[in-house]
C-alpha cells in the first residue's frame, strides 16, 4: 500500500464528514469518521517506509488535510494531529518505533500528543517515572498512544541548575486517565487533558525543539530528514478553516450560491445576489482566499525542498516561517468572516455550516504557532538582532 490517491480517498469521504460535521462539535470527531480516514492510509503519511509507512510529500499532506478541512477544520484538525505526532514518534529509538508501529494497529496507529510541557518525568532505571496533565490533547479519544512533553526532575526533589530539560515520553492509552474538561466554545473535539498514572516511560525521543541537537530530523532508514512538526503542522494548517473551508466547503461558493437566493431582510431585494454589496463581499472574500494562497504556497515549497536537500534552516528562515503562517490564518478569518457576514442572521442556526467554519476560524486564530500577533513580534525580534523568546523555531 503507498500513497496514490490519498488525497482523491480523502475526497470521497466529503459526504460523510460533512454530514458528521455538527457531531464532531457536539464533543468529538465520531468513530466512523475517525475509521474512515484512517481506511485512507492518512495516519501512515510520517510513517517510516519500514513498518509500511509513506513518508508522503508534504504538498500532498497539505491537500489531504485541505480536503477534510472543507467540510469540517475540526476533524481536520485532529487527522492532522495524529499524522503529525507520528513523526514525532519516528525520531524515537528502534525499539520504541518497533513498540508503536507493529502493534495491533500497524502502521495505521494513532498517535496523540501534545507540545505543553505539562507533565514531570523524573530519571529511574533507564527511563522515566511520569506524572502529571498533559493538557490540549488533541485526538485522545481515537488515539492508541500518547506523546507527552515533560520537564526531567531530580529524584530528590531538588530544582534544576538552569532551565529543565525536556524530553518526550509516550505512554499507551490504555494507562492514562481522560479529563473530559474541554469545554469551550470553539473547536470543541480537539482539547481534552490527559492526567498519566505513574510507570515507566516507553521511551525517550530528543530533546524539544530548540536544542541544537534538535533543530534537524535525524535520517531515517537512508532517507532524507523531514522537517521539524511544528512547520510541518504550520504548512498543513494554512488550510484548516482557511483556503479549505473559506473556498471549496460549506461556506464556499455552492452554499453561498444557495443562501443567496433568498431575499435581504428590510430591503427590496427579492434575491441577495442581486444587491451591489453582495458582489463586494464575495469577491473582497475572494481577494483573501486567493492571497492566503499564495502566502501559503511560499513555506510549503520551502519546508518541502529543504526536507530533500536536508539542509539546514537558518534562524531568519526559521522566523520568516512563522508569520507567513499567522498572516494567511489572517486572510483566512478575514475571508470567512466576511462570508459570515454575507450570510445573515438565518445563519446562526446551529446546523448552518458557516457559524461553525466562523468560529473554528476563530479559534485556529488562537493557535499559538499561527497565532498572527504571537508570529509578527518573533519575526520581529530576529529580524532586530534579539532573542526571539520562544524555543519553538
Amino acid at each position: 500500500m503507498d500513497d496514490a490517491g490519498i488525497v482523491e480517498q480523502v475526497r470521497e469521504l466529503r459526504p460523510l464528514i460533512r454530514r458528521n460535521a455538527l457531531r464532531a462539535e457536539r464533543g468529538r470527531v465520531p468513530d466512523e469518521v475517525a475509521d474512515a480516514l484512517t481506511g485512507t492510509g492518512i495516519n501512515r503519511m510520517n510513517v517510516p517506509r519500514r513498518y509500511g509507512g509513506h513518508r508522503t510529500p508534504l504538498g500532498v499532506q497539505v491537500d489531504a488535510f485541505a480536503e477534510i478541512a472543507a467540510e469540517c477544520a475540526s476533524t481536520a484538525w485532529t487527522t492532522l494531529s495524529h499524522a503529525g505526532v507520528a513523526y514525532i514518534t519516528a525520531l524515537f529509538p528502534d525499539e520504541a518505533q518497533d513498540d508503536f508501529f507493529t502493534g495491533p494497529k500497524g502502521p495505521d496507529v494513532r498517535i496523540g500528543g501534545t507540545l505543553v510541557p505539562g507533565a514531570t518525568a523524573v530519571p529511574y532505571d533507564g527511563g522515566y517515572v511520569v506524572n502529571g496533565a498533559s493538557g490540549f490533547a488533541t485526538g485522545c479519544h481515537h488515539a492508541d498512544w500518547h506523546l507527552l512533553t515533560a520537564a526531567v526532575a531530580a529524584a530528590d526533589g531538588s530544582p534544576p541548575d538552569g532551565p529543565p530539560e525536556v524530553v518526550r515520553a509516550a505512554v499507551p492509552m490504555a494507562e492514562p486517565e481522560i479529563l473530559d474538561d474541554w469545554h469551550a466554545h470553539r473547536s470543541r473535539p480537539h482539547g481534552q487533558q490527559h492526567r498519566p498514572g505513574p510507570g515507566r516511560s516507553r521511551a525517550r525521543a530528543p530533546r524539544a525543539p530548540g536544542r541544537p541537537d534538535a533543530r534537524r530530523a535525524a535520517p531515517l532508514e537512508g532517507e532524507r530528514g523531514r522537517p521539524v512538526p511544528p512547520h510541518a503542522g504550520a504548512a498543513a494548517l494554512l488550510r484548516l478553516g482557511g483556503p479549505g473551508g473559506a473556498r471549496g466547503g460549506p461556506c464556499g461558493e455552492a452554499e453561498f450560491g444557495e443562501r443567496s437566493r433568498r431575499g435581504i431582510t428590510c430591503t427590496s431585494y427579492e434575491r441577495q445576489y442581486e444587491a451591489a454589496v453582495t458582489h463586494f463581499q464575495v469577491a473582497e472574500a475572494q481577494l483573501r482566499i486567493s492571497g492566503a494562497e499564495l502566502v501559503a504556497a511560499r513555506p510549503t515549497r520551502e519546508i518541502a525542498d529543504k526536507a530533500g536537500s536536508g539542509a539546514a534552516y537558518t534562524p531568519l528562515e526559521r522566523a520568516r516561517i512563522r508569520p507567513e503562517s499567522g498572516c494567511l490564518t489572517r486572510l483566512c478569518k478575514e475571508a470567512v468572516d466576511l462570508l459570515a457576514s454575507a450570510a445573515g442572521a438565518s445563519s446562526l442556526q446551529r446546523d448552518v455550516p458557516v457559524q461553525r467554519i466562523a468560529r473554528d476560524i476563530n479559534a485556529l486564530c488562537l493557535q499559538s504557532f499561527v497565532a498572527p500577533s504571537t508570529d509578527l513580534e518573533i519575526h520581529g525580534r530576529v529580524l532586530s538582532g534579539v532573542d526571539p523568546r520562544t524555543p519553538f523555531l
